[in-house]
């Protein structure tokens, strides 16, 4: 089993700040939305690994505190140039926990309507046992 999507709360109109977010600052792939689905508003976003990221319309979206989808990159240049872009941006980069976990590095970026994402760069493929 493996994850599909991700859906994240945004308000009405609030697509064209998504797609800053998700596709210029993050790099992620628009893809259309099902005609359906598309009249309902919002957008979704591919990864190169083909995860997606569903930003859906809420009337009265409340980002969670501390729940957030998790993003890897390949290597540590690719996580360092992120980051650069997304802080040239405007958006508030929190490298305070880069180095606090033994299988990866990281940062921390909200999204414009206060959603917590994480990127990662895994230096393991696999978790340690632990014991």
């Amino acid at each position: 089993m493996r994850i599909h999507h991700v859906q994240i709360g945004i308000p009405a109109g609030g697509e064209d700040d998504g797609r800053r977010f998700y596709a210029v600052g993050l790099g992620l792939t628009e893809v259309a939305k099902p005609a359906e689905l598309a009249t309902r508003g919002g957008a979704w976003f591919r990864s190169p690994g083909g995860a997606e990221i569903h930003l859906g319309v809420e009337r009265d979206p409340r980002p969670p505190e501390r729940a957030h989808p998790a993003l890897a990159v390949d290597t540590e240049a690719e996580l360092e140039q992120l980051g650069e872009r997304l802080t040239t941006m405007g958006y508030d980069v929190d490298w305070s926990q880069r180095y606090n976990a033994e299988t990866f590095q990281r940062f921390h970026v909200h999204d414009p309507f206060g959603n917590r994402i994480e990127v990662v760069w895994p230096l393991l493929t696999e978790p340690r046992a632990r014991g």
